[in-house]
């Protein structure tokens, strides 16, 4: 599986910048993710933008102080972007509405990320990817959720404070007025959490109130937090689980130290929201033989007495 960041686009975009005839008059994107290549490129170029609707409806965005930059020629070359294909479905959608609108202009269509299928689709790409892919400006609004497990606590909503996770009245009061934090709006299969089982109504009410749709709810079946600290095995809960359920393939988790453990033990896919990346297994035998060079190079003595007695 392929995650990329908005950070990653905007590199992708500023790399691959030559590509973009420089020439055009205005940039328009197509709703909504599209919007946001779109405005990137308009912005390094310094480019009239506005999105495909208000295109076709003669509307253009207005600029700020920049604006005094911007040539204010007749529109005569226009950039259409999207952010991805992968069938081509929404490109299609909006070659169509230009056709229909019959508009007088000269058109080039840009979309940075494509799969294989979708280069004949447009006049410019950035990338090909053909595997699973996720981006982060849509992740929680992918259908993909509907085959993942999600973390609560530093994900949905923001994680209780020391003071606040006191097993007592304080803590009840932060499960019914948690400040959200990613709120999906896609179905997700499973939540799992950390939680204590004795706390399942004050959670359900606030996934409730928020509209959050989801299967399964999953929460730890121990009587106290004194017996979940000791316990303190967070990562390895998770990742038994997501481990057992062979039609789950994404892990969506807050603690980069968790993510880490559900990747190694379960050889799937983690995003981890800690560091905005998907977390890879470690490669043990490959950690070995680091270690075993990095002796070999400076410590010769203590390398050569290893190997002579392991």
């Amino acid at each position: 599986m392929v995650y990329r960041t908005i950070d990653e686009l905007s590199a992708l975009i500023r790399t691959n910048l030559h590509k973009v005839p420089h020439d055009i008059n205005l940039v328009v994107g197509v709703p909504r993710s599209g919007m946001l290549p779109a405005m990137m490129i308009a912005l390094y170029l310094n480019k009239k933008v506005t999105d495909l609707d208000s295109f076709i409806a003669g509307r253009i965005f207005e600029s700020g102080e920049r604006s005094q930059y911007i040539k204010n020629d007749e529109v005569k070359k226009v950039l259409i972007v999207d952010d991805s294909i992968s069938e081509g479905g929404a490109i299609k959608k909006a070659k169509q509405k230009i056709q229909e609108a019959n508009l007088p202009y000269e058109y080039t269509f840009l979309v940075p990320i494509i799969s294989s299928r979708g280069k004949e689709l447009v006049d410019i790409y950035m990338e090909i990817v053909d595997d699973d892919r996720v981006f982060e400006w849509n992740l929680f609004h992918h259908g993909i959720l509907k085959y993942a497990c999600l973390d609560i606590d530093g994900v949905l909503n923001e994680d209780p404070a020391y003071e606040t996770d006191d097993d007592g009245p304080n803590y009840i009061h932060f499960l019914r007025n948690a400040k959200p934090l990613f709120i999906p709006t896609a179905p997700v299969d499973t939540l799992i959490s950390c939680r204590l089982e004795k706390y399942r109504q004050y959670t359900e009410e606030w996934l409730q109130k928020y509209n959050i749709r989801y299967k399964n709810l999953v929460m730890l079946d121990l009587p106290s937090k004194a017996e979940r600290v000791k316990w303190n095995k967070h990562g390895e809960y998770k990742a038994q689980y997501y481990k057992e359920h062979n039609d789950l393939y994404l892990f969506i988790e807050s603690s980069k130290e968790q993510a880490q453990i559900i990747a190694d033990y379960t050889r799937k896919p983690v995003i981890c929201l800690e560091t905005n990346s998907i977390v890879q297994p470690i490669n043990r035998v490959s950690v070995f033989k680091k270690i075993r060079r990095v002796i070999r190079n400076r410590c010769p003595q203590m390398y050569n007495f290893i190997k002579r007695y392991r």
